[in-house]
């Protein structure tokens, strides 16, 4: 299962949720959809240093926050830390077990970001 992190015209939850149900019916994999308002809202919550939490965690497998911190390219403040992988877990990106291991549920993660026509 992949994630798809997009922005969204309004009213395409509707659309999205209806794709979803009909992929579930025939059997097929249904991904994990998470959408933002604007670019600016996705990039807020989707920061650099947040995917490449992902990214990390992804490579090294499951683990607890404090082996994550060690594996990271860039050494990390443990509150910044903390905050980032909290703010993950809410987006659905993240999962942590009851023992505080963490993980990524997904093979892939996508972007879209679709540019506005020009008139």
């Amino acid at each position: 299962m992949k994630a798809v992190i997009e922005v969204n015209r309004r009213g395409s939850v509707f659309d999205t949720a209806a794709e979803q149900i009909a992929a579930a019916r025939a059997g097929g994999e249904v991904d994990y959809r998470l959408g933002f308002e604007s670019a600016r809202a996705l990039f807020s919550d989707v920061t650099p240093e947040r995917l490449e939490i992902l990214d990390t965690l992804r490579r090294v497998g499951r683990c607890r926050a404090e082996a994550l911190a060690g594996q990271l390219p860039v050494p990390r403040d443990s509150d910044e830390l903390t905050e980032d992988i909290d703010r993950l877990e809410a987006l659905g990106l993240l999962e942590r077990a009851q023992d505080q291991v963490l993980s990524v549920p997904f093979e892939s993660i996508e972007i879209r970001l679709l540019l506005a026509r020009v008139a």
